[in-house]
């Protein structure tokens, strides 16, 4: 939880190691938790992380880095997933 205090250019940089996350998903995954109703940043950063894992493939899990990889529209698909769960 250390990580959830970083200054927002940092906490990406640490996603973008942990998840192999570029920046433009980063970005549109934080804005739609933001719309979505989570204002405060430290809850959508717990959110963020957790939508992070749960789109994570098994092989990421198991400490191989790659990309995830949404297709068109997979990206809002998967957040309206989660945030049903």
């Amino acid at each position: 939880m250390k990580h959830l205090n970083l200054p927002d250019r940092m906490f990406f940089h640490w996603c973008q190691q942990q998840y192999a996350l570029n920046r433009g998903v980063y970005n549109t995954i934080d804005n739609w938790l933001h719309e979505y109703g989570i204002i405060d940043i430290q809850y959508r950063r717990i959110n963020l992380l957790a939508f992070l894992e749960y789109a994570s493939a098994p092989e990421q899990t198991s400490g191989q880095s790659r990309a995830i990889k949404f297709g068109k529209g997979g990206l809002t698909t998967k957040l309206q997933e989660f945030m049903a769960m």
